[in-house]
C-alpha cells in the first residue's frame, strides 16, 4: 500500500530552520515526483516545491532561496529544508506523490498528484 507520513514540524521564531521530512513506503521514487504543499488557514493550498523523479527541482517564488528540496533514494525520503522562515510561512505542510515518467521535470499543481500525506503543521511565531 502506498503511503506518504510527514514529520518535522513544529514552532519556530522568524528567521529559525525547520527540515521537513516525507517517508514514502510502497513504491520507489525512481517512478514518482514529490511536491511539498501548504494550506494556512483559510487559504487555498499551494505549490511549494518539488522534486522530479530524475531529481530535477522547482520552487514557488515565496520560498526561492530559501527552501531546499532533496531526496535519498535509499532511504525513499523527500526532505524540505526551510530557512529565514517567516510568518506568512505558517501552514500545515502536505507532501504528495505523482506517477510519472516524466524525469526532467516536476509540476506544482495539487490536482495533478494522486497520494497524500497527512500533514505536519509548521508555525512561524515570536
Amino acid at each position: 500500500q502506498l503511503q506518504l507520513v510527514e514529520s518535522g514540524g513544529g514552532l519556530v521564531r522568524p528567521g529559525g530552520s525547520l527540515r521537513l521530512s516525507c517517508a514514502a513506503s510502497g513504491f520507489t521514487l525512481d517512478y514518482y515526483a514529490i511536491g511539498w504543499f501548504r494550506q494556512a488557514p483559510g487559504k487555498e493550498r499551494e505549490g511549494v516545491s518539488c522534486i522530479s523523479s530524475g531529481g530535477s527541482t522547482n520552487y514557488a517564488d515565496s520560498v526561492k532561496g530559501r527552501f531546499t528540496i532533496s531526496r535519498d533514494t535509499a532511504e525513499n525520503t523527500v526532505y524540505l529544508q526551510m530557512n529565514s522562515l517567516k510568518p506568512e510561512d505558517t501552514a500545515v505542510y502536505y507532501c504528495a506523490a505523482l506517477f510519472t515518467t516524466i524525469q526532467a521535470m516536476c509540476v506544482m499543481t495539487s490536482f495533478e498528484y494522486d497520494y497524500w500525506g497527512q500533514g505536519t503543521q509548521v508555525t512561524v511565531s515570536s
